[in-house]
């Protein structure tokens, strides 16, 4: 149910921004928007909110952190985006904290 009502808010809010996006191009990038709306947040934010049944709160939110480690490997992937020295250090502080919590949760 919160999802439900975190999705209405969303589009009521952003609903004016189609008045003023340029939609010209978005027929050829529509079914990269759908998959990419898919994967990575629909599935994403569902296995989120049921991995609350198996892990605290403070848990889940560290783990779900690992998003922007996916989204970084994604572009690498297929979009050939190199990133810098920066994103590795922000990247390696994200995946020390994530494996210090899974061993603390563990104990």
């Amino acid at each position: 149910m919160l999802m439900f009502y975190q999705t209405v808010i969303i589009t009521i809010l952003l609903l004016p921004t189609l008045f003023f996006m340029d939609l010209s191009g978005l027929q050829s990038q529509l079914p990269f928007l759908i998959l990419l709306a898919l994967v990575t947040t629909a599935i994403g934010h569902s296995l989120m909110l049921h991995s609350l049944k198996s892990f605290s709160a403070t848990t889940t939110t560290i783990i779900s952190s690992l998003q922007p480690i996916f989204g970084i490997g994604l572009a690498v992937l297929f979009l050939n985006e190199i990133p810098n020295y920066n994103t590795y250090i922000g990247g390696g502080l994200i995946l020390l904290t994530v494996v210090i919590e899974s061993v603390r949760n563990k104990k």
